[in-house]
């Protein structure tokens, strides 16, 4: 199988693709832009804030009936708002989703030295009450099994709802220096080993540095990715030698903005049905 048939990657607005898919992928992951003021190189970060929570809540119910499962990792400034928009989703689904509130927590936060720093990054998961998780697939060392101690399970534990991931700074290994911001591999990796198996859909609606990608690739899961800046679609194809593709309204891939680099598709491919990448 090619990598262009297993992983996908477009230039356009989330929610061009969304609309176009018809039926489920097996789970998104969705670390949208924070909207304080970073420097994106095709987005502006500093929406008014009714516009920005206007924009969260369209995705996101988009996004609901285009999958099994979400995880959206946000901005501590919006959790409320974003509190507000999930109680809007569970009254009009009612039982047939779940929702489970996560953090991720790290030690070496942004210095405040007029107040408490901020040390976590709320994780939100909702999945449909029908969808399966593998909790075996996420199991660590325990703490008896670390200790030697006999009555441990050989298997370790399923983790808790605390993500202990650090922050993906200037030096890490991961860090693509291109991106202002990316979330840790760790993180990505065990979220999407707990909620899908190998050889099934995850689609990424903002995918940045291409970390959804990356991990994809380590846990043999079909990837589209979706990214509005043209710099960081050339970034990200470039690195795993990808075509990057445009949906237009009509819902076919034809060739890019910037037809004059190689990379953008040159003709025209359809994108759905999902099948396709199988």
């Amino acid at each position: 199988m090619s990598e262009y048939s297993k992983h996908r990657l477009f230039n356009n607005d989330c929610l061009d693709v969304l609309r176009q898919i018809k039926g489920r992928v097996d789970c998104i992951f969705a670390d949208p832009p924070d909207n304080i003021g970073l420097k994106y190189s095709a987005h502006r970060d500093d929406l008014a804030d009714e516009d920005y929570i206007a924009f969260l809540q369209e995705w996101l119910w988009h996004a609901i009936r285009k999958t099994l499962c979400i995880w959206l990792s946000y901005n501590t400034k919006w959790w409320a708002n974003v509190g507000r928009i999930i109680t809007e989703i569970e009254a009009h689904f009612g039982s047939s989703i779940e929702v489970k509130q996560c953090v991720q927590t790290f030690t070496f936060g942004q210095h405040n030295c007029h107040d408490l720093g901020n040390n976590h990054r709320p994780l939100l998961r909702i999945r449909w009450s029908d969808s399966l998780l593998y909790p075996d697939a996420i199991r660590v060392p325990s703490r008896r099994q670390l200790n030697g101690d006999k009555r441990a399970d050989p298997r370790g534990r399923v983790p808790g709802d605390v993500f202990d991931f650090p922050r993906v700074v200037g030096n890490s290994k991961q860090r693509r220096r291109w991106c202002p911001t990316q979330l840790n591999e760790g993180l990505v990796e065990r979220c999407l080993l707990l909620t899908t198996k190998p050889g099934d859909l995850v689609l990424d609606p903002f995918a940045g540095s291409g970390t959804t990608l990356r991990v994809c690739k380590r846990i043999d899961r079909r990837c589209i990715l979706v990214e509005t800046s043209p710099d960081y679609c050339e970034k990200i194809a470039e690195e795993h030698d990808l075509e990057i593709e445009k949906l237009p309204a009509e819902g076919r891939a034809v060739e890019g903005s910037r037809s004059s680099n190689s990379r953008f598709l040159k003709g025209q491919q359809t994108l759905f049905p999902l099948e396709e990448a199988a």
